[in-house]
């Protein structure tokens, strides 16, 4: 699957291209393609949860603040590096306050928290950049911050099957469908909300 010269390669990436397309049209957002395609590889790479931690010195998964992440993009001292950085701190403050709204309002760490600096770190991502591509698209989702948590947000509730299934689970389900055209996973992601032909 592809559009606009842009091409999907993967299961996940096409799961996941349905749900955020289908939102970004609820929401009526106008936004570019390469933003878009950016949100959907962005949702396959989280898929698995070890994306979301830093690794430390024994190679232990570690779930760093994100002002920490934020701090060390600050220092870094090569732009390519601050570049990676801030993108990171960026990805991972849309996904969880998209994915995670409910429970970080719960928390002293808010919602307006992880979209301010999320917000902030793409910003900073799109002025290190030379790339005038990169540019653009940090920029946008910079600037559209809050309605791509809104996006994410609404994919979340659409892959929550019950509370104990997980968007892994559901990923799993759209790949049986897909390969095999089981009627069964083609119920089950029906009744989640996910179009299936």
């Amino acid at each position: 699957m592809s559009g606009d010269g842009l091409k999907i390669e993967t299961s996940a990436e096409s799961f996941f291209f349905e749900l955020v397309h289908g939102a970004v049209e609820n929401q009526k957002i106008k936004i570019q393609p390469e933003t878009e395609f950016y949100v959907v590889r962005l949702l396959s790479r989280f898929i698995f949860s070890e994306s979301l931690y830093s690794k430390s010195s024994d190679g232990s998964l570690e779930d760093q603040p994100i002002a920490i992440l934020y701090k060390e993009a600050l220092e870094a001292e090569a732009p390519p590096i601050q570049k990676t950085l801030f993108q990171n701190v960026g990805d991972i403050s849309l996904y969880k306050a998209g994915f995670f709204q409910e429970s970080l309002n719960r928390t002293k760490i808010d919602l307006d928290y992880y979209i301010g600096m999320g917000g902030a770190a793409y910003l900073n991502a799109s002025k290190i950049t030379e790339e005038k591509h990169f540019q653009n698209l940090f920029g946008e989702l910079s600037n559209k911050f809050d309605r791509f948590v809104d996006v994410l947000f609404e994919v979340s509730e659409k892959t929550a099957l019950s509370s104990t299934k997980t968007e892994t689970d559901i990923f799993r389900m759209y790949e049986l469908w897909t390969n095999t055209g089981s009627e069964r996973a083609a119920r089950v992601l029906k009744k989640s909300g996910i179009k299936v032909k």
